[in-house]
């Protein structure tokens, strides 16, 4: 029988559930356990897809092409496993599900309420995942925090499986949060006593406490927390702040909360955790040799979380090449053809990333001709890539109002327009083309040489594509496309040879890089930053000499 761990919030929002139900994933499938993690979102939305990057962060896209919530991200990182459509489900998919099946009359005029049909479509899909019998344990994040309203009916779902299941089968890791007043120069445990008490008075109590601190915790106050929060002593777990996410599996390890949940799961504690490969990515991502600054032009840069897989996809890859990746992020509505030469000049390569819309388009075309004109490796995604082909247009082509479709419908030269089954479309959720194609890449490329095979497939997200009626014209002027998918003869990638890296792709690799698979691309992009360093040397110091010249 598949066994379900819940990890709850409570005190405050952001304390890192889903690093922590990762870094028990990770811990549990090192011990031999096929596990999995679904993300349970208390909000109305059917799911991210729509949501601004301000609001929400960077929405995810899994393989079967659901978008997400970003910590399915985090999950496939650090298992290096896939999730799916059914990995997350939102307040709005589950009404949606319930009031279409009402709409059906499939509950044969009953009133329909929260309690029994919402809760009870919220176990089914908690259980959905484990029913495929593909899965020893299933870990199923609650988003939200104990005591919001909207998280109520998931509360209820849970203590219902809970009496259900038995606890033999059923656990609960509530994350909290023991804060240090520096004041008094003590630990407070009263927000956890208080965040405890609201959840078992909705009927439910943890199992295991996971405490966010800034200081240790000694015996007494463990022993103090698990008297007044009614769990074993052994069962508060100390989740110190951390210097990387990536460290909190090791920490996770070292309190034992992967024996401790397997042991309240009756559960044999299998092979001893391996995580030598683990330790090895730590020791070079703390340790690097070498240092790289690169530039990530966008538009919601201001909230990390809207880029957060392209940042922890350069990570992986600064850790590959032994070098410390140092990112720097600038508005792309701050850039203009003035500026530009002062605010990249001292930086080692160019990331233009993606996003939608008008806003900030001069200055990432802008970042893009810099790049292009200076020699700077660039790398472009989705919408990077498609105004390196605008911008090429502009300034080598000679066409000076070459643009988008999306930004200008009366352009006289639509080098990037709307895919064709995409132009009657007027639902806006789940509706671009989303999740892995198949790529074929030109032998003798730079793409083919760094992914070192001609067949690939990655995730996609958008609307718009490369209008092949230029291609011709691009291909004679020195861009070429070097991927291209095979059902549709889309251009999905572009390089300039000449140039010493200069790719964009347009999909995004960011979402397939993880601890033990960093992505190639990223890995190569590094790569070319340390050369274009190790050529001019400190970019910085070459920029600050110009200046103090001048």
């Amino acid at each position: 029988m598949t066994k379900y761990i819940f990890v709850t919030g409570g005190v405050t929002s952001s304390l890192g559930k889903g690093i922590i139900a990762a870094s028990l994933a990770k811990l549990l499938q090192a011990r031999g356990y096929s596990t999995t993690i679904q993300k349970f979102d208390p909000y109305i939305n059917v799911d991210p897809g729509t949501l601004n990057p301000y609001e929400h962060g960077e929405c995810y896209v899994t393989e079967d092409g659901a978008e997400t919530d970003l910590d399915l991200g985090h999950y496939e990182r650090f298992l290096n496993t896939f999730t799916s459509q059914a990995n997350n489900v939102t307040t709005g998919r589950v009404y949606q599900y319930v009031i279409n099946k009402e709409r059906e009359g499939a509950y044969l005029g009953k009133t329909v309420q929260v309690i029994p049909h919402i809760t009870d479509e919220i176990k089914r899909r908690i259980t959905l995942l484990g029913q495929k019998n593909e899965f020893d344990i299933v870990i199923t994040e609650l988003g939200g925090t104990v005591g919001d309203i909207e998280s109520l009916p998931y509360i209820e779902a849970v203590r219902q499986l809970k009496w259900e299941m038995g606890d033999e089968n059923c656990l609960v890791v509530h994350l909290t949060l023991i804060p240090y007043l520096k004041a008094a120069k003590e630990l407070k445990t009263k927000p956890t006593q208080h965040s405890v008490k609201m959840m078992s008075e909705n009927g439910l109590n943890p199992d295991i406490l996971v405490c966010r601190t800034e200081e240790p915790l000694n015996k007494e106050l463990k022993r103090k927390v698990a008297l007044f929060c009614n769990v074993t002593q052994d069962a508060v777990i100390e989740a110190m702040d951390a210097d990387t996410i990536y460290s909190v599996p090791l920490e996770m390890m070292r309190e034992q909360l992967d024996e401790i949940c397997l042991k309240k799961l009756e559960l044999p504690m299998g092979t001893d955790p391996d995580l030598s490969r683990w330790k090895e990515f730590l020791n070079k991502l703390r340790y690097p040799k070498s240092k790289v600054v690169i530039g990530l032009i966008g538009k919601y840069v201001e909230l990390q979380d809207a880029y957060k897989s392209i940042l922890e996809a350069l990570i992986h890859a600064g850790a590959v090449n032994e070098c410390k990746v140092e990112v720097r992020n600038i508005h792309s509505e701050d850039l203009t053809p003035k500026n530009a030469a002062e605010k990249l000049r001292n930086l080692d390569a160019v990331l233009v990333a993606p996003g939608f819309g008008n806003r900030g388009i001069d200055g990432k075309i802008d970042a893009i001709r810099y790049a292009r004109e200076n020699k700077i490796p660039f790398f472009g995604i989705c919408l990077g890539m498609q105004m390196a082909c605008v911008e090429f247009a502009r300034n080598v082509l000679g066409m000076e109002h070459a643009h988008s479709t999306e930004m200008n419908d009366d352009t006289n030269h639509a080098v990037i327009c709307m895919m064709e089954e995409q132009k009657n479309i007027t639902q806006m959720g789940g509706t671009m083309r989303l999740g892995a194609y198949e790529c074929k890449l030109k032998e003798g490329s730079k793409a083919a040489a760094i992914y070192g095979k001609q067949d690939i497939s990655e995730r996609h997200r958008h609307r718009y594509e490369f209008n092949s009626e230029y291609l011709e014209a691009f291909e004679k002027a020195g861009m070429k496309a070097t991927g291209i998918n095979p059902a549709t003869g889309l251009v999905e990638i572009v390089e300039l040879p000449e140039h010493p890296y200069f790719v964009g792709v347009q999909f995004h690799p960011e979402y397939k890089s993880t601890v033990e698979n960093p992505h190639p691309l990223f890995v190569a992009f590094v790569a070319a930053a340390k050369e274009a360093r190790n050529r001019n040397g400190n970019a910085e110091k070459v920029f600050e000499k110009s200046v103090a010249g001048n």
